[in-house]
């Protein structure tokens, strides 16, 4: 798995002025940002005692409902090839899989994860 993120990179992402947080029920959130149409999902987290209840699943469906009302016709994504769990998630949701980037994350271990790039359009209601 990538490493996590840290705090100085979280801090430096919330004071972007397009960058929007989702806090979920309970240890959930989605960070995101939408910029001239398209969402960015720059990251979804559930503690691990909640995972597995639909915590993600809410969380990632209420990013999309906030993209949707700053205008996004499109969301965009990055996730490990090696977390099978979110993959599935995103899958299951209606995102397909885009592009890719080679070794884009690094464990913590120095070792070189490729990226998945995913995207899915979003419908306007």
């Amino acid at each position: 798995m990538p490493r996590p993120w840290s705090e100085t990179e979280f801090a430096g992402l919330l004071s972007m002025s397009d960058v929007f947080v989702i806090c979920g029920a309970g240890p959930s959130l989605a960070m995101g940002r939408v910029v001239v149409g398209e969402a960015e999902l720059l990251t979804l987290a559930v503690g691990p005692a909640a995972q597995g209840r639909g915590l993600g699943r809410a969380a990632l469906q209420a990013y999309e409902t906030e993209s949707i009302a700053r205008h996004a016709e499109v969301s965009f994504l990055e996730v490990a090839a090696n977390n099978a769990a979110a993959i599935h998630l995103y899958l299951s949701h209606g995102y397909s899989e885009s592009g890719k980037r080679r070794g884009y994350y690094s464990a913590s271990d120095g070792t070189k994860i490729d990226a998945l790039v995913l995207s899915k359009p979003l419908l306007w209601a």
